[in-house]
């Protein structure tokens, strides 16, 4: 499967199949809905364990590059919440808010975290926050799942305050050595791994195809900048497969 080189590629792409845009939407919000009970076992499973280091080391640098600054802390694509509530853990007095436009997510996240957090079903593209709200957006495995993930990224640039914090996690191209590795294990382990643990081999074929379809580093680097934000920090996760992406708003 060609790599994308623009977010723009992917408004289209359902994995290796392509579908009018309002079409790929409901396909991947129903997707999240079904898989939303196992999620977090599966990624457990799939990652045996290392997407757990992984996100702590990112919130740990989001909040660390938030520095004194207080306001509004958006989980955005916050699926079961993991990374809002450690982030509440962090950030006791601030308020802190899930969004997620499937209400599958939602739900799980509502019974694991309750009142401790707030909750916004909304779209990436589509947030319902003012201009200049938000001090710090965390998005973490969720920008390949937007219908239109560059206008995801404009709209954290709509709501982001002039220096507030972007922390993106997401799947990038893994160095050139490991990377047949990993597609072993990604093509081969994981659709099993989804159709035993979450009864939906498909839906976890998709994940593994847009994973291999997401724009690598530089490609990335160049779509942050495009959106209005500015880099200020990197970090690859198990020789590439993960990459974080710190930027602020100027």
């Amino acid at each position: 499967m060609t790599r994308a080189t623009r977010l723009d590629e992917l408004r289209t792409s359902f994995g290796e199949r392509s579908l009018e845009e309002t079409q790929r939407r409901r396909e991947v919000t129903a997707l999240f809905d079904r898989i939303a009970p196992r999620y977090d076992l599966m990624n457990d499973l799939m990652s045996f364990g290392t997407h757990r280091l992984w996100k702590r080391a990112f919130v740990r640098r989001a909040v660390r590059r938030l520095g004194p600054r207080t306001g509004t802390v958006v989980d955005l694509a916050g699926g079961t919440g993991d990374i809002a509530r450690a982030l509440r853990a962090r950030l006791p007095g601030q308020k802190i808010v899930v969004t997620d436009p499937s209400e599958g997510m939602l739900a799980e996240a509502r019974r694991r975290s309750g009142a401790a957090l707030d909750y916004v079903q909304a779209p990436g593209e589509d947030l319902p926050f003012a201009d200049n709200s938000v001090a710090l957006l965390t998005l973490s495995f969720g920008l390949r799942n937007m219908t239109d993930p560059a206008a995801g990224l404009r709209e954290v640039a709509r709501v982001l305050e002039p220096g507030g914090v972007f922390a993106l996690l997401e799947f990038s191209r893994p160095d050139p050595w490991f990377a047949p590795l990993y597609g072993l294990h990604a093509r081969h382990v994981i659709p099993r791994l989804g159709g035993a643990v979450a009864r939906d081999p498909g839906a976890y074929r998709y994940l593994v195809e847009s994973i291999e379809r997401f724009p690598a580093r530089a490609d990335m680097q160049r779509e942050i900048a495009a959106a209005g934000l500015k880099l200020v920090e990197e970090r690859a996760f198990v020789f590439g497969v993960a990459r974080m992406q710190i930027a602020e708003k100027t």
